[in-house]
């Protein structure tokens, strides 16, 4: 691991650097010669490096960037696979500024104990005397960590807590289920059998993500709910199937950690196939007039019809492209009305494509309706518009015989628009709320806020 690190691009340590910095999640290392000194993770790589040019930084930090001459970058997938790579790294390398600038503070390890009922703790150092079956760390982040915990904790859950009389008060809102104390309780001993199992199997799906193995816990699972659906277990395979949902929702997409060490540039490359496989689908439907590169995504966003506003997102070759992002606060009367919102965004966005530039492809948040919505303007300009529907998650794509309806599978293509339209989403809400928050400061006044 050590020899791949140091086989990565190397940037000088200048400000004038960060004008090719991605707004991505990854890890970035800085050197001092060929030494890492220092192995940090971000969830918008960019940023987080611009800020250690700022002029108030902490000693420790300015000494840090002082002493360093160049700096690293792995660009991932999601921040979790950013915080576990950034783990592995520092264990294997140990710079000294992981350690220097936490204050004295030991760093943060995740440990799971060897016990009958396995639990998982957080612990600041590993004594040798402890019955522990594994940890993972160091992590220099406590926050993150415990973030991390309490997302697989609802997926997979598990104890932190030893042998009582009674079920403990998580057993009830399900992050202790099967609870130790509770199968303890039990008489029946197969009951018992069974439970104590399922605790196990928890715990070692919880090792395995750690480990950053989640394609390995994701075939697991879908294993697991095939053979439910054979037996006729539905209940049990819906459930199963919820843990894969969520397991998807936190590690978009699965990808070993590993793989960024061997290839520094894993990310562009997969955002490139996901193109490609999208490409493939929709040209299968609809004449492309080229290359897709630049994807415009929009979404609506209310409150039973008030203070109504759309998204536009950018992502060119796969990537967030921030500077063409776009907000509209909707003007027409029928606010509740998703589909006149969208004609009106659509008439909105096309009186702008000489200045905001001409999308490859657009992606509306929704199926046949909104897709006709943005049709009625952009099929004369020949720009091709396909909807991404929530329910089974379906690719609406229009074509000379009626819409093509594809149901994706999970792969390259449904991770690029899933990504595409939760940014979009997420970009939508943020003006609503802030709107509505205005109203609720000023209830006589007016909301405003910057938009197209």
């Amino acid at each position: 691991m050590r020899n791949q690190l140091k086989s990565l691009p190397r940037f000088p340590n200048l400000k004038q650097s960060l004008r090719k910095i991605p707004e991505n999640a990854g890890i970035y290392i800085f050197w001092q010669k060929n030494k890492p000194i220092y192995i940090g993770k971000a969830v918008n790589l960019k940023s987080r490096l611009n800020s250690y040019f700022a002029v108030n930084l902490a000693p420790k930090t300015s000494k840090m960037v002082g002493e360093a001459d160049t700096f690293s970058l792995i660009v991932v997938g999601s921040e979790l696979e950013a915080l576990l790579l950034e783990a592995k790294l520092i264990r294997a390398n140990k710079p000294r500024y992981n350690f220097a600038l936490k204050d004295d503070k030991h760093p943060l390890y995740i440990k799971i104990t060897k016990e009958k009922y396995p639990r998982v703790l957080t612990s600041r150092k590993i004594e040798e005397s402890e019955k522990v079956a594994d940890f993972f760390g160091p992590f220099p982040s406590s926050t993150a960590v415990r973030g991390v915990l309490k997302m697989v904790r609802k997926i997979f859950p598990f104890s932190d807590h030893k042998i009582g009389k009674r079920p403990c008060l998580y057993s009830h809102i399900g992050l202790c289920n099967p609870c130790p104390n509770a199968i303890e309780l039990l008489k029946d001993g197969k009951n018992k059998e069974l439970s104590t199992k399922k605790y196990r199997k928890n715990i070692a799906r919880i090792r395995k993500i750690l480990r950053g193995e989640m394609t390995s816990v994701r075939n697991d699972l879908n294993k697991e709910m095939r053979e439910f659906s054979a037996n006729e277990a539905y209940e049990e395979a819906a459930f199963v199937r919820s843990q894969v949902q969520r397991l998807d929702y936190i590690t978009q997409p699965v990808t070993d950690v590993s793989r960024f060490l061997q290839n520094p540039n894993l990310a562009e490359d997969i955002r490139e196939q996901e193109l490609q496989v999208l490409t493939s689908i929709i040209s299968k439907h609809v004449k492309l007039p080229g290359k897709i590169s630049r994807i415009e995504c929009f979404d609506v966003a209310h409150l039973t019809g008030t203070f109504p506003t759309a998204s536009m997102v950018t992502f060119i070759k796969g990537e967030v492209d921030k500077s063409f992002y776009r907000h509209f606060r909707i003007r027409q009367t029928k606010g509740q009305d998703d589909i006149s919102s969208m004609r009106e965004v659509a008439r909105r966005r096309a009186a702008n494509l000489r200045a905001w530039g001409k999308p490859d492809l657009i992606v509306v948040d929704g199926g046949k309706a909104q897709v006709n919505a943005f049709r009625l303007i952009f099929d004369r300009l020949n720009i091709p518009v396909v909807g991404l529907a929530k329910m089974f998650e379906t690719l609406i794509i229009p074509s000379d015989n009626g819409f093509a309806q594809i149901a994706l599978s999970k792969g390259s293509a449904l991770n690029l628009l899933q990504r595409i339209r939760n940014e979009a989403h997420r970009f939508a809400r943020m003006y609503h709320h802030k709107l509505v928050k205005k109203s609720l400061v000023d209830p006589f006044g007016k909301a405003q806020g910057r938009n197209s």
